[in-house]
């Protein structure tokens, strides 16, 4: 059994990952949760976005799901629209590509060419 402090950390710890999904002026990231997605590692995609955004304490960051992208082949899928309202997506990522994602697009503002849906041959 954990006490109440430990329970009220653990409470506020999830609190704050929740704000994560409020739309916020800056960067969205959107995670691809199909069927097809969560099959190929879309929830463990996800996940790494959502602890490396909140590790970085990016607060201009908003991270949402949606259904099918309808690019199957590619999954699992990110999406991310730039501040100017610029969409991207990216194919094929794993959790090492997702925090790479945030590290050099989110916080660099260097678009991962090689990574993006349209570079890939299908």
């Amino acid at each position: 059994m954990k006490s109440l402090e430990e329970l009220k950390k653990i409470r506020e710890e999830e609190k704050k990952k929740m704000t994560l999904r409020d739309i916020k002026d800056g960067y969205q990231i959107v995670v691809s949760m199909g069927t097809t997605g969560i099959a190929h590692g879309a929830r463990d995609v996800l996940h790494a976005i959502v602890d490396e955004v909140d590790k970085k304490d990016l607060r201009d960051v908003t991270v949402t799901i949606s259904g099918c992208m309808k690019e199957c082949p590619f999954e699992p899928l990110v999406k991310v629209i730039d501040t100017k309202g610029n969409e991207f997506m990216y194919g094929k990522v794993d959790t090492k590509n997702a925090k790479k994602i945030v590290d050099e697009h989110v916080m660099n503002h260097q678009v991962i060419k090689e990574m993006l849906l349209e570079n890939y041959e299908g």
